[in-house]
């Protein structure tokens, strides 16, 4: 987490620079992934990976190339403005999805709580604007207007990964971050795991109980699917250690991690 904050607030203060994308994978992303090829690229192209699940974390130590540790999307966030705080470095953020009414909620709890960081514009789109440019244009105008630091941007996966990649080039916000129902989290209207439960490796049963209608048919999938990719990797890992491998070069280097993953 330290090392993402900093990498991130660095890129705030990088006015050169064009937009960045922070995506957040967890183990139903990665599941998707394996499923729809296309979204595999969108991934490749982000400038900063950060898992945000558990079971990633313990996959790689198995896998003998360690990750740090899970940095959740909904932690980063509140992290970001709360090393701005102890800075005294302020911060501006644009609020990019949520019901309406949730963002607002957002806006008041996070510039009560920081109060050097600032909201300064929300948007809360209407079903199906991602196919209408007319909207999605007036979207931008209104981020790029707003001369926010960072562009969070909560429309769920997929989606929110999708929008970022299509209209990075026409935005003027330092960073996007891709961080799911963190908006909601941070007005209150969905509520996160105890610590214990986080602690414990146990907020997806937390978020299993809390809404089993959208849940189960989706974990159900990702137990099916999530051991079988797990078993792909270790087999091509395997294979580039394999002394013909290293005859020829050995293992290339991951294209997510040459573009500065933590």
């Amino acid at each position: 987490m330290p090392q993402a904050v900093s990498r991130i607030l660095g890129w705030v203060y990088d006015s050169n620079a064009c937009c960045r994308i922070v995506v957040t994978p967890n183990v139903d992303h990665v599941v998707q992934l394996h499923l729809r090829p296309e979204l595999k690229e969108i991934y490749r192209a982000a400038d900063m990976t950060l898992a945000d699940g558990w079971p990633l974390v313990s996959m790689s130590r198995l896998f003998g190339r360690p990750l740090p540790e899970r940095v959740a999307g909904s932690d980063l966030l509140p992290e970001l403005c709360q090393a701005c705080a102890v800075s005294g470095s302020p911060l501006r953020l644009f609020l990019l999805g949520g019901m309406p009414g949730v963002a607002e909620r957002a806006k008041v709890a996070i510039e009560s709580k920081w109060t050097n960081v600032s909201v300064v514009g929300h948007c809360s789109p209407p079903l199906g604007f991602e196919g209408d440019a007319a909207i999605n244009r007036s979207i931008c105008d209104q981020i790029n207007d707003a001369q926010a630091d960072l562009l969070i941007v909560g429309l769920g996966f997929p989606k929110q990964e999708l929008w970022m990649a299509a209209h990075r080039s026409e935005l003027k916000v330092p960073v996007a971050l891709g961080l799911g129902a963190t908006i909601d989290f941070l007005a209150g209207e969905q509520v996160r795991a105890p610590r214990w439960m986080q602690r414990s490796k146990l907020e997806w049963l937390h978020r299993l109980a809390s809404n089993p209608r959208r849940l189960v048919a989706r974990y159900a999938t990702d137990a099916i699917y999530f051991p079988w990719i797990c078993w792909g990797q270790w087999r091509d890992l395997k294979r580039e250690s394999s002394p013909s491998q290293q005859q020829v070069g050995g293992p290339q280097q991951d294209p997510v991690q040459q573009r500065g993953s933590v």
